[in-house]
């Protein structure tokens, strides 16, 4: 994964809110959406996911289009997904090879890996199949 690249704005709630969402799935991944501005998380939505397992998710896309009705109707969009890791390795929050293959939002979609394990939290980009580490204020 390259150096970190863009500053990316979540509140600590919104961080505590996705750790408790993997802990309450945990031992399957959980998986949910980024809602705010470029730059600036404003709270993650819970989705489901359909296919619980410990190293797998796939975002409901109904649970995605509410999110984005939603978003929309406060002027904001979604800018990226989040997801845990609850079997990897150490409970480490960097992505797999299948987290950047799978990877389909956009150079400016936020992906944020939250491991419960070792309560915490990496994000990232994705541009040309290579993840770029986003630094978290």
């Amino acid at each position: 994964m390259k150096g970190a690249g863009v500053n990316v704005r979540i509140p600590a709630a919104v961080i505590a809110d996705m750790l408790a969402h993997a802990r309450a799935e945990s031992p399957n991944e959980c998986c949910g959406l980024l809602v705010g501005r470029r730059g600036v998380v404003a709270r993650a939505v819970r989705a489901r996911n359909l296919e619980p397992g410990p190293t797998r998710y796939l975002i409901d896309p109904q649970d995605h289009i509410d999110a984005m009705k939603a978003a929309r109707e406060e002027g904001l969009q979604v800018v990226g997904a989040y997801h845990s890791h609850p079997a990897h390795p150490a409970g480490s929050p960097v992505p797999s090879p299948s987290d950047i293959a799978e990877a389909s939002g956009g150079p400016d979609f936020l992906y944020v890996i939250v491991a419960p394990v070792t309560n915490t939290v990496g994000a990232f980009f994705v541009d040309r199949g290579e993840a770029i580490a986003a630094e978290l204020v």
